[in-house]
């Protein structure tokens, strides 16, 4: 069992991703977000978990679809939306916008546009961890199941295994890339076989079962800390929205009626507000905690866009 207050600290944050995520689709048609954007709406749960169980001096890196990891690791919201309305103060300085965040402070080191690009760059930062520091930290490397489709994965999995190196490769497996699910890109050879191949230690997850995602996931941590990696955690999720951009496209008929049926009987916020009120803390209660999260959440977006608008002004006059 998770203790309660380590619950309630896991929905209040999978709770402001999705209203970070939800306030740029909200605002995305006004065209000022100079950048696209891959949203983790319905794909909360990893990250909130990675936040409940990451320390400060560990590493992370990310995705395409980095936001949500990018807050897990506690970016700042702010930063995260100036960066996309390509403001200095952005996380990046402006010059990344969605697909390329960083926090060094909070070890958080990068998200990158390249399918698997950061994997053997989080190995990396790995063997460093492992040769010139002593304090116990490890590199959380995230990626969709689609990375498991470029060969650098296997030679940085080879590599770590060989290596033993304090690292935790975290896959978050929504079925689809972009429009074509696993089988025709994968066949029926599934990930959990090629991983076995290489002899590491391998946990698999389904249905947002985040009692047993936090159980596994923290147990492999403390292996990882004591020299027993590195490990790989395979977790099936789902997105709501289009692979790139604010929209839904459920119309588009490329996922069926019953997955999508599945996934919203499993959504992720719904399972933990549900489990936190039969554990006894009152919906009062949490209604007001997401009330002031939410206000806060608009008002960074608000003063956010209201910096762009001036920056936008100001060039204008100087262009004029």
């Amino acid at each position: 069992m998770i203790p309660q207050t380590e619950l309630l600290n896991i929905y209040l944050m999978a709770f402001s991703i999705r209203s970070v995520e939800l306030t740029i689709s909200e605002n995305y048609y006004k065209e000022l977000v100079r950048c696209p954007v891959h949203l983790s709406i319905g794909q909360e749960m990893v990250p909130s978990i990675f936040s409940s169980l990451d320390k400060s001096n560990d590493l992370a890196v990310s995705t395409h679809r980095g936001h949500a990891h990018f807050l897990g690791k506690r970016g700042s919201i702010r930063r995260l939306f100036d960066e996309i309305h390509g403001l200095p103060t952005g996380c990046s300085g402006g010059n990344g916008g969605s697909m390329h965040l960083i926090d060094i402070d909070n070890g958080f080191m990068g998200t990158t546009a390249i399918v698997a690009n950061t994997v053997p760059i989080g190995v990396g930062m790995s063997e460093a961890q492992n040769l010139l520091t002593n304090n116990n930290s490890i590199t959380t490397i995230f990626m969709g199941e689609g990375a498991t489709e470029e060969g650098v994965f296997y030679e940085s999995l080879n590599y770590a295994k060989i290596r033993n190196l304090p690292c935790i490769f975290v896959i978050e497996n929504n079925n689809f890339s972009v429009y074509t699910s696993l089988e025709p890109r994968q066949g029926k050879l599934n990930i959990e076989k090629k991983i076995n191949g290489f002899c590491v230690n391998y946990i698999f997850v389904d249905n947002h079962n985040y009692m047993l995602l936090h159980s596994k996931w923290s147990q492999a941590v403390d292996d990882v800390r004591n020299g027993k990696g590195p490990y790989v955690i395979e977790v099936m999720t789902h997105r709501y929205r289009e692979h790139c951009g604010p929209n839904f496209d459920d119309h588009l008929n490329y996922r069926d009626e019953t997955f999508l049926k599945k996934w919203k009987k499993l959504d992720i916020l719904d399972l933990l507000k549900n489990d936190l009120i039969e554990s006894g803390i009152e919906e009062s209660y949490l209604s007001k905690k997401e009330d002031q999260i939410f206000k806060f959440i608009k008002n960074e977006y608000k003063n956010s866009e209201i910096n762009y608008l001036k920056k936008r002004e100001k060039m204008n006059k100087t262009c004029s």
